[in-house]
This record gives structure tokens, sequence and C-alpha cells, in this order.
């Protein structure tokens, strides 16, 4: 997986694997997050926010990708995570939306200092309209000039490499890069795949049976591959618990993911 420049591979150590994965309740994010990075929707609905910010997303990944990559590191080691991240700007018309801030996403809870710590550029409304349960971001320093100053806030997760996904799908919510990211599936499901075609091929047993097959049968049916695919999706869910990212259609593209994979391990495992 590479998203941004990362080369990190996500951890497959031996997985228990749950029939089901877990829901939690539902959370609506937090208003003052909300205010904090964009005062001026402070009375705005956050469905209606998180549905301005959709024809945006191009304009704001443009900004991300537009920052030098000499300047902007991938990882960075604990011990030299500094407070924000100055990045020299071009003065080109029009400008991309630059992001507010830079996450630091590490996956210890006991960390030490030369451990590496994941860094995604953000937008500070486009993660406060996604997830409940992320801690307040610093303050933003204003834009101006031929820099912008990204303040860091350090971020412990499950698994850095997953939150890759989910950097992506807050910003452009293709169900397909979030499938395709996980394991390899027929481009024809893939194309222009809608929430509605997830929801009816969750509902048809000869539908996932037919993924299941094609998963198994790229993967040679080998268990471990399998498993590590089981891996990939079982983290991107403890990510998403993690966050608080309560979005429906992402919550039953991962449920989708989770019976292909598993219909895929016993394909294999009742051949052996």
């Amino acid at each position: 997986m590479h998203v941004h420049g990362h080369h990190m591979p996500m951890s497959s150590p031996s997985v228990q694997l749950p029939r089901n994965l877990a829901r939690p309740p539902f959370a609506e994010v937090s208003r003052d997050s909300i205010i904090a990075a964009a005062p001026e929707l402070a009375s705005v609905p956050v469905e209606y926010i998180r549905r301005g910010l959709r024809p945006k997303a191009n304009q704001m990944l443009a900004g991300i990708s537009s920052l030098p990559k000499s300047q902007m590191p991938t990882s960075i080691t604990r011990s030299q995570l500094p407070s924000s991240i100055s990045v020299p700007v071009s003065g080109a018309q029009p400008q991309p939306t630059y992001p507010t801030h830079a996450l630091a996403v590490s996956a210890s809870k006991s960390p030490s200092s030369n451990e590496y710590l994941m860094i995604f550029p953000v937008h500070s409304l486009v993660l406060a309209s996604h997830c409940s349960s992320l801690p307040r971001l610093p303050q933003a320093s204003a834009p101006g000039g031929s820099s912008i100053n990204l303040p860091v806030l350090p971020l412990t997760l499950p698994s850095p490499a997953a939150f890759s996904i989910l950097h992506q799908f807050m910003y452009h919510h293709r169900l397909d890069s979030v499938l395709q990211a996980l394991f390899p599936l027929p481009s024809a499901f893939l194309h222009n795949l809608s929430h509605q075609t997830v929801q009816s091929t969750l509902a048809s047993g000869t539908m996932l049976h037919q993924l299941s097959t094609y998963v198994c049968s790229s993967a040679s049916s080998n268990l471990a591959t399998l498993t590590t695919h089981a891996a990939h999706v079982k983290e991107l869910w403890q990510d998403m618990v993690a966050l608080g990212l309560h979005d429906p259609e992402l919550w039953d593209t991962v449920d989708l993911a989770w019976e292909i994979v598993l219909g895929a391990l016993n394909l294999a495992a009742a051949q052996r």
C-alpha cells in the first residue's frame, strides 16, 4: 500500500478473526471541534458540512500533494517530532486549499524516542466533521506569505498504515479505493462502485461467493496471504472505531470486505 510516499506494511501476526466486526454506538462529532476549525459554521448541521466538503475534495487533495516532498516528511522519529512543520508554498494561481495541520500517527502505547511516526497533512474541518473521538486540534496558523505552518498533532491508532486509507476516504469518499487498498477484486465490480451496490452485494449470497472465489484464487488459496488480507480489514475497522468514524457507507464497505475475505479463507481451508 502506498499513499503519499508511505511504504510501511501493515502487520499480520497470528490474527484472531471475529465472525462480525462490531459497530460501536453512533456518536456525533464534536460541535466544539467544528467551531475550532471553522467558526463561521457554528450553526450549520454537520451533515451539510460534510456534503459541502465533497465538491472541494480535489482542491484540498491538490493542496496536500502540492507540498514539496523535500519539506514535508512522510515519517519522523518521535525524538525529532516538532510542534509544527513549516512548508514553503508556491505563489501559483489559483491557489489550492492547503492543509491546516499535520497528524503524527504512531501505533505504540509505550513510545520510544527512536520510533517512527507517519506524517499526514490534513484539513482540520475534514477531520472534525468525520471523527467523533479525535483530540482537540492545536490552533492553526493563519495562512499567508510564501510558507504555511502546520501544527503537529501526535495521534496513537491501532494501525498507522490503515489510517492512510481513511485519510484518503475522508476527502474523496470513494468506496472502490477503500476495497482496492485491502485486497484484489475484479475491476468490473470496482468500477463506479456505489453504496447501493455494496448493500445489494452484502445481501446476495451468490455475489459474495463469486467475490470470495476471486480473492481465494488470486491468493492461490494461500491461507497466509488471505489471513494478511483479513488483518488489513481488521486493522482498518480498529482505526475507524478508535477515531469514531461513523460513516454508514464506509461501515457497509468494511462489512463487505470482511464477508468476502472470510468466505475466501473458508474456501481455501476446504481445499486442504
